[in-house]
């Protein structure tokens, strides 16, 4: 099973991607940034992002849940809304 979620933060799409046999992705503008296989714990990733005036921020993600996967995401320390495709 796999699941999606995308979100556009200032002109840049950001995806996190799910799958039990590839594990969790995380990708700025089609550029994976960071991945993990995990099965027990609970996956947290982090990546960069350059905002349009050049500044760096951080982006962290987590999954959590096993039947049904949520996630949530950081972009310097503020929640970002996520939309689930897949």
């Amino acid at each position: 099973m796999k699941s999606e979620w995308t979100t556009n933060y200032e002109g840049s799409e950001i995806k996190v991607t799910n799958s039990w046999f590839s594990g969790e992705k995380l990708y700025v503008n089609n550029e994976l940034q960071d991945e993990q296989l995990n099965f027990i714990t609970p996956s947290q990733m982090t990546g960069k992002l350059i905002a349009k005036n050049g500044e760096q921020m951080d982006i962290k993600t987590n999954l959590s849940g096993f039947f049904r996967v949520s996630c949530r995401m950081f972009i310097n320390n503020k929640k970002v809304e996520l939309q689930q495709i897949k």
